[in-house]
């Protein structure tokens, strides 16, 4: 089994290997080509994206973007990230339509070895996170390998989201809580 197939099928691997550093390679070009689009029309955008993630239906991603592999990567209809987003996307990142993230949002697929001498080996192992539809995940956020976030959930600003989040939950903290059910009210569901 490739170092390719164990990551894509959530076992350990080594990230090293030459297929895999060359997919990082090019999907670094295609974050930067992202990043340094300018003021183009909306269209160049779409392109763009399409080159560099598995699956996109529309999107618009302030720079600077950066991800491992963009393959990986699925996005629904009309997600949008604002600027300095990471998603090291090592394993599968499914997002839902008309998801919106704040600044510096990062979702982690990876994990490594709690034991010092497995993890010197630099051996990693990533799962999937899945994040469902009408979901707003606020500045600074961190989800980390394995989450899934269910659909018209939010996710407060700085939280660090570890467990999976029930649909329509207002999460907030490190590590993140379940405040409360959100109103499908938009007036009632504003946080400052």
């Amino acid at each position: 089994m490739t170092e390719k197939e164990k990551m894509l099928n959530q076992q350990w691997f080594n990230p090293r290997d030459t297929e895999l550093s060359k997919a990082r390679s090019a999907a670094k070009q295609g974050c930067r080509a992202l990043n340094q689009q300018g003021p183009e029309p909306f269209k160049t955008h779409q392109q763009l994206a399409k080159q560099l993630f598995g699956k996109v239906q529309s999107c618009y991603i302030e720079p600077d973007f950066y991800c491992d592999y963009g393959f990986n990567i699925e996005l629904g209809a009309r997600f949008y990230a604002n600027h300095h987003c990471v998603i090291l996307d090592a394993a599968p990142v499914i997002i839902g339509d008309d998801v919106m993230f704040g600044p510096g949002v990062q979702l982690y697929t990876v994990t490594h070895p709690l034991d010092a001498t497995s993890r010197v080996t630099g051996l990693e192992m990533a799962k999937p996170i899945r994040i469902g539809h009408k979901v707003w995940i606020g500045g600074g956020a961190i989800v980390l390998p394995g989450v899934c976030i269910g659909d018209e959930a939010v996710i407060a600003a700085g939280s660090i989201v570890t467990k999976d989040v029930a649909a329509g939950m207002l999460v907030q903290g490190n590590p993140a809580k379940a405040v409360r059910q959100v109103s499908p009210s938009p007036q009632a569901n504003s946080i400052d």
